[in-house]
Parts: C-alpha cells; structure tokens; sequence
C-alpha cells in the first residue's frame, strides 16, 4: 500500500456567498495522499467540506485553487466521466424501469462494450456483492441493503481505480448499517480497491478505515488511524467529535520532566505527560480521558494505587444501568466526569450507588494534556 493513488495539494474551494459579494470557502488549502489498496474514510460534522472534497475528486466540481492528481494524472480540467473513479452516493440512483442486471450493465452499454461481456461483468459484479438470484428483479422488488448493493455493483462493474462513497449506508436502518459496514470492508479487501469513504458517523470510520482524516470548517485537522485518532487526539475538537471525552480544566502547576502536574482545584492534582512543545508554566489546560479508561471504586474498599496511576475522589450523582455497562455521573469539586464500566457479571451491576463517595483512578498514559 504504498503507491499514492489519490494526492490533494492545496486544494481549496469557494462557492459564492449569498451575500452580494464574497466568497464562501467551504475547502480551505487541504492536502493529503490516499494510497494503492486503501479504505480511507474523510470524516466531520455537516458543512465541514467532506463532500465537497469527495465531489472534487470525481470531477463534479473543479478546485479554485490546488491540485488533484489521480494515479499520477493531474485532473486539472479533466471531466468526472474520464475519471479513472466510480461513486456511490447515499440516493442510489437506480433505474426504476430497468431489471437489476440492466442497472449493473447501463455503464458498460454506454462505455460500448460488447453485449455477451457486458452480461457476464454485470453477473460476475452482482456474485461479488451477494447478490446472485436478483438479476432479473426491478429495485422496487429489493430491500434498502439489496438496492445498496446493486449500487455498489453498478459502480464496480467498471473496474474503477478508485471508489468514492458518499454516505452509503446513510439511508439504512441502525442493524442493516452496521451489517454492511462488515461487508463494504470484506469487498474491499478482497477487491483491493481504493475505497474514499465519506461519512458523519465515527462508528462507520473507525469499523471500516484504514486511515482516518478529521475535517473541520474546510480544514484537515488530524489523520491518522482509528486507533491513533482515537488514542491520541491533537486537539479538543477531535478528541470530542471521536467518541466520548471527559474534558477537564486544569491549570499546569509545574513541570518534572517529561509530565507535569496539573491542578483541577485547590484540592486535586495529577500528574500527566506533556505534549512535546507549546505549553509553559502556570498555562491553562485541558486533561482529557475517556469515560470507559476510568476506573470507579468504593472509597473504604479500594485497593493500594497502582505505580504509573493516578487517582481523584468524588461523589456519585447518577446512576444509568445500560444493559452492557453502567454510566456514572461523578462531581469532583467543580467538574462532572462521566464513567463507563462493564457489567462483567450480574452481580457487578449494582456495586456502587448515588451519592456514594467512589475513588477515580485512570492509568497515567489514558489521560491525554491538551493546550486551550
């Protein structure tokens, strides 16, 4: 996976404002390199330039400024239909008039390949998606996964570099979602196609991408992958927009080597790993920790405190049985930390009660110092 398949240099993209002058840019100077064989997912809120990005790609729009070079090409001027890309959007698109194997042939027809060849790649697309007995059925026949999937064979029937997908699963059901983001990652590792991946949901990116780039306001703000963004976030937005986060505000007291110690109030101290470079004495900061690295136990009946962690006491407010795990909603002096810890046996469920005074304690290297 190391020949560069998609590069973006310094793309931007305005839109005129709908003021009487101006210019809206909803893609602010991004770049990066999507590489041979890899399933990358561009992720953010609504509005963040994803899909602006995703249709600069393919030749919908064209930058108003930068690059994007496909396979080594420079696209500068090139139309989506000469393209070496398919896209799958969230609205599949099919032809409700034609069968399914119609639908998976419409390109190869227009591309002007041979009828018998046509058959067999349109059949051979259908095998690869699971979809092998519902050739000769219309859409509206289909169930929204089934429909899903002849969008996808329609787009791979073409044998394209690279797929862009714009949202697909966006219009299924939470259980049919999350069945197809298991086998949209199987095709593509069997395919070995370039999959670009655009979605809101942090679930999709983190099950499916190999690598992950966190968009905010036209701007890239981290890539990496799933478990480098979800492990060490470089900034609140991130740390915030993937998963769920405690976010503390503390002030650096001073500093020992490589950590520091941090107070949350007058009372509470910790000590954390200092980022490399940016941050001095006194600073204001962030301590940020992940409800399900935090460790809640009854105060009387805690063990000693393990070397390399650290530890806070608060009092429980309340109490969520969840099934799975329980949330609790403790208060440390001004804060409000949220805990998540898995019901391992039934028993567990109930340990710990509201307005339980509890010891927090947290592994040194799972709370992360962000600079406000």
């Amino acid at each position: 996976m190391s020949d560069v398949k998609v590069r973006l240099v310094n793309v931007v993209k305005e839109f005129p404002s709908q003021e009487k002058s101006g210019q809206t840019r909803a893609v602010d100077g991004i770049s990066f390199d999507i590489y041979d064989g890899e399933f990358f997912a561009m992720l953010g809120p609504s509005g963040c330039g994803k899909t602006t990005t995703l249709r600069m790609i393919a030749g919908f729009e064209q930058p108003t400024s930068g690059e994007i070079i496909l396979d080594g090409v420079p696209m500068q001027g090139v139309p989506a239909f000469q393209r070496p890309v398919n896209t799958v959007f969230q609205d599949y698109v099919l032809f409700p008039h034609m069968t399914v194997l119609q639908n998976v042939m419409f390109g190869l027809q227009m591309a002007k390949v041979p009828q018998a060849e046509a058959r067999r790649r349109a059949q051979d697309a259908l095998d690869l998606v699971r979809l092998p007995k519902v050739a000769e059925r219309k859409p509206r026949e289909l169930s929204g996964g089934q429909q899903q999937r002849v969008a996808l064979a329609r787009a791979l029937v073409n044998r394209p570099s690279v797929l862009l997908l714009d949202e697909p699963l966006g219009a299924l059901d939470l259980k049919l979602r999350r069945e197809m983001q298991v086998e949209l990652k199987a095709m593509q590792t069997e395919l070995g196609i370039t999959f670009v991946y655009v979605t809101h949901d942090q679930e999709e990116a983190l099950t499916m991408a190999d690598r992950i780039a966190v968009m905010a306001g036209g701007h890239v703000l981290q890539i990496g992958t799933p478990s480098a963004i979800y492990e060490t976030p470089n900034s609140r937005f991130v740390a915030d927009f993937i998963g769920e986060t405690n976010f503390l505000e503390a002030q650096l007291v001073r500093r020992q080597g490589a950590e520091g110690i941090v107070a949350l109030d007058d009372d509470t101290q910790v000590r954390v790993a200092l980022p490399e470079r940016g941050i001095s004495d006194d600073q204001l900061v962030t301590l940020a920790i992940r409800p399900e690295r935090l460790v809640i136990q009854p105060y009387n009946s805690a063990p000693p405190l393990p070397d390399g962690w650290e530890e806070v006491v608060g009092h429980v407010g309340q109490v969520q049985y969840i099934g799975t795990d329980m949330r609790y909603y403790v208060r440390i002096g001004g804060h409000h930390v949220r805990v998540r810890a898995q019901n391992a046996t039934a028993a567990t469920a109930h340990l710990i009660r509201e307005r339980e005074v509890v010891r927090l304690r947290w592994q040194r290297d799972n709370a992360r110092l962000l600079i406000q």
